[in-house]
């Protein structure tokens, strides 16, 4: 209550000095905020950088291997915060190398509402099949979160396609 009494005091004493102060009765100054530019990119669940997809051996002579089973385990998350330069960012996939006879696809799915804000921008619609060239997953990022972690973000799947032709190895 002390201090209730010393602001009001305060203010008591400075509403009385106004009217004889020599300046005006309000001012203005400038705020300059600065937000940085952001492109942040990670796959979850963390530590799940490699991912095995393994073809099935087939029990019979004659027929050929299996392809893997989808994977839908890692999630593609991000921050972005565009710049004055560019309008929108974009998130593109590669591989190191090709290997002959198999194809490997990823598509992504649409951003989980369940987290995240802003313009996250859209998924290609249909899966990709990996090259060593640049490939765009998701484009039209504008300034937004996708969360983090899984269940957050963009769920990967990714997909095997090949190895009947005998050239994989």
């Amino acid at each position: 209550m002390k201090t209730l009494k010393i602001t009001l005091s305060l203010f008591i004493i400075f509403s009385t000095a106004v009217g004889f102060a020599q300046d005006d009765t309000d001012d203005f100054h400038t705020v300059a905020i600065s937000i940085p530019a952001v492109a942040l990119v990670d796959i979850e669940p963390a530590g799940s950088k490699n991912l095995t997809l393994d073809f099935v051996a087939p029990l019979e002579a004659g027929d050929p291997l299996t392809d893997p089973a989808d994977n839908t385990s890692l999630w593609l998350n991000y921050s972005s915060i565009k710049s004055a330069a560019l309008t929108t960012n974009t998130v593109s996939v590669r591989l190191d190398a090709v290997l002959p006879g198999v194809d490997i696809n990823v598509t992504a799915a649409a951003a989980s509402t369940s987290v995240g804000d802003g313009d996250l921008g859209a998924v290609t619609s249909a899966a990709v099949t990996l090259t060593t060239l640049d490939q765009t997953i998701v484009s039209g990022i504008g300034s937004s979160y996708t969360g983090d972690g899984q269940n957050a973000g963009h769920n990967l799947t990714y997909s095997v396609d090949g190895a009947t032709t005998g050239t994989a190895n």
